[in-house]
Parts: structure tokens; sequence; C-alpha cells
């Protein structure tokens, strides 16, 4: 499996891809539009066949870099939750169902809490958890219909009955973590890893965070699949 993890340094947000090194067909986890160029190389220059785009939901910080790039990929889909509302995916998925690039296999699971469009996508030994469990934290759910009662049920119902050596890569990360473990977090995430439930809802409640910078230009273009007047992406 060939697997590369990419970063917009202005958004902290990671970038995943992954491919088959046998049949070069890969997905895409999470793009960012100022980062479509450089992605749009990565892909070309290692040969690879993009099947599929899949997006962890709805992001309010940055666009996705899904529109940009379908104009190098054509062939590649759209993948974003049915919670998302969402007309312009080529594919929507719910709970149990799997992505198939090559020989590999993704399958989602429904990880509601910091919006209702939240998956998570498992695969053999690691976990592509976007906003729901970040490393040593969690995503914000004061927004975009976020309920800290569904995100500690996600994590603690579901997240957290994977195998323990389960690899944890979320969708940001501010302080320079790479990579976690479910036991890890199980362990040392200071708002899910001993909190009661209430306890989890009193901490989210008072976190007072201000608004995402970018969330009024990033949902609607997200809920258009990244469309906007504006091309970041450099043709010829």
């Amino acid at each position: 499996m060939l697997f590369k993890q990419l970063f917009d340094q202005e958004t902290g947000t990671y970038t995943y891809l992954i491919a088959d090194e046998k049949t070069k067909e890969a997905v895409l986890i999470d793009s960012v539009r100022e980062q479509a160029e450089r992605d749009a190389k990565l892909i070309q220059e290692l040969g690879l066949d993009l099947k599929y785009f899949l997006e962890t939901h709805i992001h309010a910080d940055h666009v996705t870099a899904v529109s940009e790039l379908k104009q190098v990929f054509p062939q590649a889909k759209s993948v974003i939750s049915t919670n998302g509302g969402v007309d312009c995916a080529d594919i929507l998925v719910k709970e149990g169902d799997t992505v198939e690039f090559g020989d590999l296999k993704i399958t989602v699971m429904e990880t509601p809490g910091h919006t209702d469009s939240c998956v998570s996508y498992v695969m053999d030994d690691r976990v592509f958890t976007g906003d729901a469990l970040l490393i040593r934290g969690c995503g914000r759910t004061d927004f975009q219909q976020g309920s800290a009662k569904k995100l500690y049920e996600s994590v603690k119902q579901k997240l957290f009955k994977l195998p323990g050596d389960t690899l944890v890569f979320p969708a940001h990360n501010y302080v320079g973590f790479t990579v976690s473990s479910i036991q890890e977090e199980q362990t040392l995430n200071p708002r899910l890893a001993k909190t009661s439930e209430a306890e989890f809802v009193e901490i989210m409640e008072n976190l007072n965070l201000p608004k995402p910078k970018r969330i009024d230009e990033a949902v609607p273009a997200n809920l258009q699949c990244g469309k906007t007047q504006e091309s970041t992406l450099k043709q010829g």
C-alpha cells in the first residue's frame, strides 16, 4: 500500500493519499483547494489512477479541492455522507458501506457530533477520523448541527471499540502530532479518556471558541463540492 500524509499549513488540515501499489488505483481523503496543484502533481508523478475523492464531513475551515481536481481527474468520483445534504456528490455513503480500490477496501463508520455529516473511514490497521476524534482532542460541537452528546457516543461506542493498536489519522492537527492510536486516545485524550457524558458536554459547552474564519465561504462551497468562482489550479 502506498500512503502519503499531506498537510496544509494555513488550516492545519491533513489530506491523505492512499493507493494499491499493484493496480495504482487510489483515493484522496479531505483535499484542500489551495493544495489542488500540489496534489494533482503528486498523483501524476506517482502514476496513480485516482478513483475516489473521500470527504469526512462538510468542512467549515477550508474549501475542498474536489471540483478543482476533477478538471484533471474527471474519472474520480466524489464520496460523502448521505447526511451531508450535498446534491453534487457522485456517491452518498452510510454506515457499513465500502469503498474499494484495487485490493484495498475502506469501510464507512458514521461518527456524527462535530457535524451531522461526519463519517470515519476504517481501513485495516488505521482509521481516518475527520474532526470526530483528533489527537488529544475532538472537533467542536457549536455549529453545523453539532451535538456534544452525539459526538461522545460516536467516540465511545464506535471509535473506541476499534482495536487499541488501530492508528488514528485525524483531519487536523495544530501542535505537530501526525498520528495516534485508539489506545493512546482512550488513555490520554483529555476530553474523552476518563470523562462522563455530562462532563464532556460541560467541557464542550464552555470552550468559547471564535467563529471559524472561513465558515461563511467554506460551508456553502463544500455543499457544492468546492465549486467557487475562483480557480486555484494552473492549467497546462
